[in-house]
This record gives structure tokens, sequence and C-alpha cells, in this order.
């Protein structure tokens, strides 16, 4: 019997001396998150790393709130005058002076963003698209409500700077990496969306280096995408990381889709943000090219030996790349003694330099290697790209197998079209959905003006050179746009002939 009852007595203390050296192991090996806290004085805000385990949101929440501002703005403006019916108008003519001359009333709109302060002295990040046209701006931040003056806005990437004079010191957030975020890192979104203030969600990095076409210059989107919740009224508020630093200003939403939200990667902000404190405009430097990643297809189509640089498909008229003797068909290698890896890291180098400075190019062409030095310019703020007009639709021919129909640049295409007199080549009327260079971006309006470097005069011209590539060789048909005079676009495109 004594021995029965010792066999069932030594499992259970194998188990709590089991359960007692884990409880020590655990907290020798410090797995238990520490505490995160808001400051108890104003400066930024610290939030220690995990720890092994996920921190808790909670406290995240609570040491980042109170750098998260409520924005509202007022816009007042002139009211449309009303509208006659023609009606009315034609029978009842006699109306009484005074209300002829009666100036239409102001009407007022209302609307409400997010920000967060990012200086002890009230400096507020939000986006531009939030105080647009704002006849005032209040901020509330940490139960203060403050009158705004908007010191800086760059339009071209949606940002805006606000200066506040609050009663003491505030709590700011810092700047965080954007850079070394990954896809799958846990992010907090916190801002006012309807108007509810502080109101939190919790996501992970869905991807980067997004471009959705939302800003006036798509060229500089690089937005981070997020499944955390972004909804009306998150617009500039801050995406923090598990730290509490800003990595990025939440912006849009798809609406078409649930947990698909974009934010600016606080990298823009970081490299904008002096110009926005001292002078309140941004000014970036300007090539004047339109350019592409160099794939596999356009290195061979090309005779490059690998994959790389960036190739120019336009040279804008009067650019600084054009003074300097830039070519479309140039493939961009080096900048300044450094190597162009993609149009992303191109442009964002570019823009950090100021108008006025020079770069130096390493470009391949034609099968050979030069220099040219830039002075660069000022980027314009919407591209410089003008809207395109619908063309009237004439006579055509066709080439089968690439599924396009063109003609011969008359005189009545060319003043319809708005193709300059300088401009030779063959213009598209209509492109098949099954055809090759479908794909490769090319449309009705579109004016191919050369065939492997071979200028073409003539829809007969173009079809020689056609015929005369060899079948399973690529055709490198150079295209250009034009609207009202202006060439809007330019590029390769590239297909094989069967």
């Amino acid at each position: 019997m004594n021995d029965s009852r010792g066999r069932a007595t030594f499992p259970l203390l194998l188990a709590f001396g089991a359960m007692i050296f884990g409880m020590v192991l655990a907290g020798g090996s410090d797995l238990t998150p520490a505490s995160l806290a808001a400051p108890d004085a104003a400066g930024p805000v610290a939030v220690a790393p995990p720890n092994g385990g996920l921190p808790s949101f909670a406290d995240l929440a609570a040491a980042v709130s109170p750098a998260v501002a409520f924005i509202e703005v007022r816009t007042i403006e002139k009211a449309e005058g009303r509208r006659i019916d023609p009606f009315y108008e034609f029978f009842f003519r006699q109306r009484r002076p005074q209300q002829e001359e009666r100036e239409a009333p102001e009407q007022r709109r209302d609307s409400s963003g997010s920000g967060f302060v990012i200086s002890a002295d009230g400096l507020v990040v939000t986006n531009y698209h939030v105080i647009e046209g704002a006849t005032g701006v209040d901020v509330t931040v940490d139960g203060h409500q403050y009158e705004a003056e908007v010191r800086g806005s760059d339009p071209a990437t949606d940002l805006a700077l606000l200066k506040i004079e609050p009663r003491e010191p505030l709590t700011y957030l810092e700047l965080g990496d954007a850079e070394s975020l990954r896809v799958g890192d846990w992010i907090m979104v916190i801002g006012s969306p309807l108007r509810l203030e502080n109101s939190v969600s919790v996501g992970v990095v869905s991807a980067k280096g997004r471009s959705i076409n939302i800003t006036r210059d798509r060229s500089l989107e690089n937005f981070i995408q997020t499944d955390a919740a972004i909804n009306f009224g998150n617009s500039g508020g801050p995406l923090v990381d598990l730290r509490g630093r800003v990595v990025g200003i939440a912006t849009a939403i798809n609406y078409g889709a649930e947990n698909i939200g974009f934010a600016v990667p606080i990298t823009i902000l970081q490299r904008v943000l002096p110009q926005l404190r001292d002078s309140g405009t941004v000014h970036r430097g300007y090539l004047g090219v339109d350019i592409r990643d160099v794939t596999d297809r356009i290195a061979a189509g090309f005779n490059l030996d690998e994959a790389r640089g960036v190739l120019v498909d336009l040279v804008r008229k009067g650019s600084p790349s054009e003074e300097a003797g830039l070519q479309p068909g140039d493939i961009l290698l080096e900048i300044d003694g450094r190597p162009v890896i993609d149009t992303r890291q191109l442009i964002d180098y570019v823009s950090s330099k100021m108008p006025g400075e020079e770069v130096k190019l390493k470009i391949f062409r034609e099968g050979d290697t030069i220099s040219r030095k830039v002075t660069l310019g000022e980027r314009p703020s919407n591209g410089g790209a003008p809207e395109v007009e619908e063309p009237d639709e004439p006579e055509e021919q066709r080439i089968e197998w690439l599924g396009l129909e063109y003609q011969d640049i008359t005189s009545a295409v060319r003043e319809t079209q708005g193709i300059p007199e300088d401009v030779d080549g063959v213009w598209i009327s209509e492109v098949a959905p099954s055809s090759p260079l479908y794909d490769e971006g090319v449309g009705p309006r579109d004016v191919i003006v050369s065939v492997n470097g071979q200028p073409v005069t003539s829809a007969g011209d173009f079809e020689r050179a056609v015929e005369q590539a060899a079948s399973g060789s690529l055709l490198r048909l150079y295209v250009r746009r034009f609207a009202r005079g202006e060439q809007v676009a330019a590029f390769f495109a590239l297909v094989e002939k069967p």
C-alpha cells in the first residue's frame, strides 16, 4: 500500500518541479515583454522593443497617442450663382436690378484629417490634401486645441507642415527608418477616421514601392501598402513601428477593396522637411527624361550585355537633358559614379539635388559608352505633360501579324492630331487586343517614327523596315505621342517578328 501511494505521488512532484523550473528560467531569460508607457514629461516617445513575443499594442497606443493630432479644416469660398431655366428666361425677362447685381453668397465647407507632432515646439505633419485650399486650420493635440499656420506644403508628394504655438512643450514622435521595413513587419496606424479621434488599427506592411497614380507627380510615388485599417479622416496620421517611431504617413485607400491602404514613406518627408520648415516650398533637381527599367528583353533589343541601368524613352524639349545631348534609346548606367540600379533610385537621387547642381552620367549608346554632364533644372510640379485630345479616325492600312491599323501623316492628320511639322512617321489608328504591341503600351494616336533605328517617313517605309527584319529578331519601334502640338510621351516598343 505504501509503495502504490509513493508511485502515485512521484508524478505530481515531478510536474510541480518542472513548473517551478520553467518560471525561474523565464524570469532569468527576460522572456516577459517590457512595459510600454507614455513619457511623464515632454519629449520624444520612447518605446522598448519587443524582447520575445509581441509587445502590448495597448501600451504602444498609450505611448504614441499624446503626439497624434486631430485636424479640422475650414474652407470658405464663393458659391456658384443660380442658374436660370432658359424657358423661364424667355417668357419672364423682367427681373429686379438688385437681383441681377447681387454677388453670389459665400459657402463654408468643413473637413477633417489627422497628423502628428514632430517637435516639442509644435511642428505638425499632415497630408497636403487635408489642408488644400484651407481658410483656417485647427489642431487638437493631447486634449488641447490650437489654431495652426500652414508652414509649408509639397503637393507633389502630398505632404504639408503645420505650426502651432503650444502652451508648454509637446510630446512628439521620432522619425524612423522606412528603408529597413520588411514586408510582414508589424505597424500601427493612429488617427481620426470619420472624426473618431485617436482610433487605433494594427496590421503589417503588405508591400513597398507602390505607385497608384494619385499625386500630382506619379514618378515620385513610392507608397507603403498596409492591411491596417485606413479610412476617411486617417489621412496625415502616423504609421509607427513597434518602437513608436513614425515610418509612414497614412494617405490613401483603395475604394474597391478592404484592408488595402497606402502611406507615404517617412523617407520622403525626411528629404523635404528642411525645405518645408525653412522656405515653405520644395525644389527638386530635374533631368527631363522619361525612363524605365532595363529588362532582359530591352537589353537584348539594344545589344547591352546584361539587364542594367534605365532606358531613356523620351528627352523632353528644352530640358537639361536635351541641352546636354541625351537621346531616346540611351541607357543610363551610372550617375556621379554610382551604378543606376532602377528608375526609383535614379529619380530619388536626382530629386535630392537642387536645381543648378551638375551631375555626370555614364551612358550606353549604340554599342558605345559615353559620358555627359547635365546641369539640373527645376522639376515641374505636374511633370510637364499636357492632356491628350481625342483624335479623328482616318483611313488606314494594316500588317496582320502586328495587329495595327495605320496610315501616312497627312496634313489633315497633322492638324487634327496636333503632330508637329518636323515629325514624320506613321500614325496609328487602332491596336487590336491580340496585337503583340498591345502589352507594350502602343495605342491609337501614337506615331511610329523609326524601326530598329531606321527613320520611317511613310507607311511604305514602315512596311519595308518590318519586312527586312529577320524572322525571330526583335523589332525595336520608337513610338511618340502628341497633344496640342506637344510631345507628351515617347518610348521603345519591342516585339519579336514571327
